[in-house]
């Protein structure tokens, strides 16, 4: 029985335990997030959390304490310099654990583990995009429905009309046979009558 074990061996000794937490270690601090199976992403979460602490107050103890874990100089190159930078304002919690599907092979549980601050998809604080600005418009009219009231529109003259139209001249007709003066008509029915005896 294992009451009160709180360390999970994941069916190693010692010593591969410990290499396997400083390759998986590495490979986090280089790639920023790494696919591999639920029980060693959380195992892995416990190990690198408190060198990711250590990493914030940049000073030469600190990097020979996390370089005594890592035994990597680029790895700790990488971490104090540009991974502390990021994780300066975050109290904890530096990484995330998403589970993945079943692996095909042996249905063994799979995660992603990555580091928060370096993943733009779930990070809040940072903006993608500028907001666009809204704006107001009204419903678009669907077929069947009641048009609703328009506004009333405001009547122009037809003298300052310029594009003569099918439309246009069915206004202008309107307007000619509303108004008392009909000479307008006249005038459009002579000039027809003296341009059929000259052809």
């Amino acid at each position: 029985m294992r009451h009160g074990v709180k360390i999970n061996h994941l069916g190693r000794k010692t010593p591969h335990r410990k290499a396997l937490m400083r390759n998986m270690a590495i490979a986090l601090i280089e790639h920023k997030r790494i696919t591999t199976t639920l029980a060693k992403a959380k195992a892995l979460r416990v190990f690198v959390e408190p060198l990711l602490t250590k990493a914030k107050k940049d000073d030469m103890n600190n990097r020979r304490v996390v370089f005594s874990y890592l035994q990597n100089k680029e790895a700790i190159k990488e971490l104090f310099d540009i991974i502390s930078s990021k994780i300066a304002d975050r109290p904890g919690g530096y990484t995330r654990i998403i589970k993945l599907e079943r692996r095909l092979g042996d249905a063994a549980d799979m995660a992603l583990i990555e580091l928060v601050d370096f993943n733009e998809i779930y990070n809040t604080t940072t903006t993608v995009g500028e907001e666009k600005k809204k704006t107001r418009r009204g419903r678009v009219k669907k077929a069947g429905t009641t048009p609703v009231a328009a506004a009333p529109e405001v009547a122009t003259p037809v003298a300052e009309e310029t594009v003569a139209t099918p439309e246009a001249e069915s206004t202008t007709d309107v307007v000619a046979e509303a108004t008392p003066e009909t000479p307008v008509a006249d005038t459009n029915a002579s000039t027809e009558e003296s341009a059929e005896p000259q052809a």
